[in-house]
């Protein structure tokens, strides 16, 4: 097939996975964490679903004024660099260690046991999920997965983390997890009341734990004893996702006012080009909304899932 010429002269194309078909936005937490930063920083990004790896056999990666980036540590410098974005310029050097340090134990460690569930242990369930179509989609998504199982078993053995058994494995990432609860705390995000960008690489992986591994432990986990994470995914999804609606979403984490009205969405759109500070109705007609408030209209300081300091003052 002929390759589509794509025009990226002052705008970010973005490469990545074609959408799963469970209505989350990625199965993978880099792709899903990539494009969850361009939202938090409002850049406009165009999605582009061609599954072509970068000449380093990354995903996701971005092209810009016809330059290529791939790996989403460089992406992000990059874009800092051009464009002059920086979601961390309130942290302090102390603080942009810490941030730098959670960043490097979700990606290294919490990520590979994350992956041992999605694509060992839970495989038929992700199965379910990959979109492909066709006369052979299904024989395909079976290749697929399984060839994904083979790869991610290999490179988990090669990482080292991959050696161990399974329940000493599983107890790896619930200290990863129990660790991010206890940073987190009753905080709005990670580093404080203001979103940085370790929000986004810590949301991109749990948010594969909170709505793609039904049944499974880490599931059971964050909505249970660590709710507060629970409570951090859906502040964020909320907030950055207005279109994002899962079909099997539990209205724990929302306040009755909004459960009602939540219950009319819009589906996940592949955008021309998107841009935070706008949503979609049904029909395509752009409305305005603003930062702080979620796609139901609702104040996202109504709800329980998103209280401010000062309501943390008066609670004490």
């Amino acid at each position: 097939r002929k390759e589509e010429e794509l025009d990226s002269k002052d705008a970010i194309i973005l490469h990545q996975f074609s959408r799963p078909r469970n209505g989350v936005p990625s199965l993978s937490p880099f792709c899903l964490k990539m494009e969850t930063y361009l939202r938090m920083a409002d850049l406009p990004y165009q999605n582009y679903f061609d599954g072509k790896l970068s000449p380093q056999g990354k995903m996701p990666w971005i092209e810009y004024n016809h330059k290529k980036v791939s790996g989403t540590e460089f992406i992000i410098d990059f874009l800092e660099e051009k464009l002059g974005v920086n979601l961390n310029k309130h942290l302090g050097p102390h603080e942009r260690a810490v941030s730098r340090a959670v960043t490097k134990m979700v990606e290294e460690h919490l990520y590979w046991t994350l992956a041992y569930c999605q694509w060992v242990e839970n495989l038929h369930e992700t199965q379910k999920m990959v979109s492909l179509f066709g006369p052979f989609s299904d024989l395909l998504k079976w290749i697929f997965c399984h060839l994904t199982k083979g790869i991610v078993k290999r490179e988990m053995y090669g990482h080292g983390i991959g050696r161990f058994s399974e329940e000493e494995m599983y107890t790896l990432m619930e200290k990863d997890m129990r660790t991010l609860a206890g940073l987190l705390g009753d905080k709005k995000y990670i580093m404080g009341s203001t979103v940085s960008t370790v929000d986004a690489t810590v949301f991109g992986h749990l948010a594969q734990a909170m709505w793609t591994l039904p049944g499974t432990r880490p599931e059971r986990l964050i909505k249970g004893e660590l709710i507060n994470l629970a409570m951090y995914c859906e502040r964020i999804r909320r907030k950055f996702w207005p279109e994002w609606h899962h079909d099997d979403d539990n209205t724990l984490y929302e306040s009755e006012e909004s459960s009602e009205a939540s219950k009319t969405y819009s589906p996940l759109r592949d955008f021309s080009f998107y841009s935070r500070t706008e949503t979609f109705d049904e029909e395509g007609n752009s409305i305005s909304q603003t930062p702080d408030t979620d796609y139901t209209g609702h104040s996202l300081f109504d709800s329980d899932v998103d209280m401010d300091e000062r309501d943390h003052e008066q609670c004490k």
